[in-house]
């Protein structure tokens, strides 16, 4: 009797359930949608115009970075309450955690800069001089941080442990969103007017491919100029690189080893960024021109269900917020 119970304590404690939060930029709020059912499940109230999305991985937190208050939000996903208000040193953009989560980077747009927050003091701690930051990315690690740079055509790596730039990375052309490999020797890399995304070594700091995409239809512009793909991200196993379309309306699968694209993955208007469920089962989208987001089958690479959010919807990232937190 009491082995059943322990296990029966165990299993309690090790299940999860997968939110999804999804940013609405021209809103103040962010919408919370069960994975599991695919419904939206409750709205967080942040502020105007919420910037970032980035998730602690053992499920506990989430993060935003809301424009009009000039702060970093910590949200408790067990009740989903912001109960952390941080202040940043300018207008930021969307951030991204360390997976111990000692560390947030926070690229401040108008400030030339990206502020390195410590969560255990609760403040900024370092700020590194970056020209135009937009991005910051986070490859699994505790020691190293990513932010991309718009006017240098760069993307920098940031030494957690020094607080200061240990690469200045080429990419040949303006950064918009990246995705980096687990072991940080490939990165990849969406640019402005590319329908399509460079990779790019990082060791030797420079591009080594340009993949294109297929042409979208005749006639058709971007939702914002100059940005006809936008988000991108390694599969949870390493395997694929998933792309968004702005202008296709659609996703397409890239195929690390064998370098193949995927037929096209059809979705709602403008699709923004895109984001998987920490166990690789789904992967969502958030499309900025129809206010909804798309929720796709990883295996089937089948569109399940399309689920209305706020305003504009942007950033977005899945949680699996452990059982013992709710």
């Amino acid at each position: 009797m009491v082995m059943v119970l322990g296990l029966a304590s165990l299993q309690a404690q090790t299940r999860q359930r997968l939110k999804l939060y999804v940013t609405n930029s021209e809103d103040d709020s962010i919408t919370v949608i069960d994975l599991a059912s695919t419904k939206v499940i409750g709205e967080i109230k942040v502020g105007e115009r919420p910037h970032c999305a980035a998730a602690q991985p053992d499920g506990r937190r989430v993060f935003t970075t809301v424009e009009s208050e000039r702060a970093l939000k910590v949200i408790d996903t067990a009740t989903d309450q912001v109960v952390e208000t941080i202040p940043v040193s300018g207008t930021p953009n969307q951030c991204a955690v360390t997976p111990n989560g000692r560390f947030v980077g926070v690229p401040i747009h108008d400030g030339d800069r990206v502020d390195i927050v410590d969560l255990e003091q609760k403040k900024v701690v370092k700020s590194l001089p970056v020209y135009k930051p937009h991005n910051c990315y986070n490859a699994h690690s505790d020691a190293h941080m990513f932010v991309t740079s718009i006017r240098e055509n760069q993307v920098k790596m940031i030494d957690l442990a020094t607080m200061s730039y240990m690469a200045e990375i080429s990419v040949g052309g303006v950064p918009r969103p990246i995705s980096v490999a687990h072991d940080e020797k490939t990165m990849y890399v969406a640019l402005s007017d590319l329908h399509g995304f460079v990779i790019v070594d990082i060791a030797k700091r420079k591009v080594i491919d340009k993949v294109e995409l297929p042409a979208p239809p005749p006639g058709a512009k971007p939702l914002v100029e100059h940005t006809p793909t936008h988000g991108l991200e390694i599969s949870p196993d390493g395997k694929e690189l998933w792309v968004t379309s702005v202008v296709g309306n659609g996703v397409y699968v890239y195929d690390i080893a064998s370098q193949k694209l995927s037929n096209k993955i059809v979705t709602g208007l403008a699709p923004n960024w895109l984001a998987f469920s920490p166990d690789g089962k789904y992967c969502a989208v958030s499309n900025s021109g129809s206010d909804d987001v798309s929720i796709i089958e990883t295996a089937t690479r089948k569109e399940v269900a399309r689920v209305k959010v706020g305003k504009m919807p942007k950033r977005l990232v899945a949680a699996a917020v452990p059982a013992s937190a709710m």
